[in-house]
């Protein structure tokens, strides 16, 4: 669903993006393309932070265009959130993998108290955070690099 965002420029620093429809969740980047990708995972950890499973109404652009969030130093973008994450609704799938490693995923799962689904959720959300967080410090060292 498209929300509207308000991105702002301060100076000596990046984009900040405010999401007025979800007060206290905000996105940051280097750059105004940076600060909108970011909006998405920012979206989706302040929503599991908070522990919130539904989604806000969208305002209206011309309403923001009177808010006090507004100002000529800022912008509005009509940003695309995918909610689909709070979704509670579960999933069946099918996956191979050989027996050796099935044994030890089993293994490690009993020992952490968890069924082999949840083990599978929890180590694809960590690698995912994993992905995410090397991707920004690699933008970050190839940026540090550049005259």
């Amino acid at each position: 669903m498209k929300y509207p965002v308000i991105i702002h420029k301060d100076e000596e620093t990046g984009y900040g993006v405010t999401i007025p429809d979800i007060p206290g969740c905000f996105a940051y980047g280097d750059t105004q393309e940076e600060s909108i990708l970011n909006i998405q995972e920012a979206v989706e950890l302040y929503y599991h932070r908070e522990d919130i499973s539904e989604p806000p109404a969208a305002s209206q652009m011309e309403d923001l265009l009177n808010s006090e969030l507004y100002t000529r130093d800022s912008f509005l973008y009509l940003a695309d959130i995918d909610f689909a994450f709070i979704a509670p609704k579960t999933q069946r799938i099918n996956i191979t993998v050989p027996e050796y490693k099935l044994i030890r995923i089993d293994r490690a799962a009993k020992d952490k108290g968890i069924s082999r689904s949840a083990f599978f959720v929890d180590s694809a959300e960590r690698l995912i955070r994993n992905l995410s967080v090397a991707k920004t410090v690699g933008r970050r060292q190839k940026k540090s690099v550049l005259p």
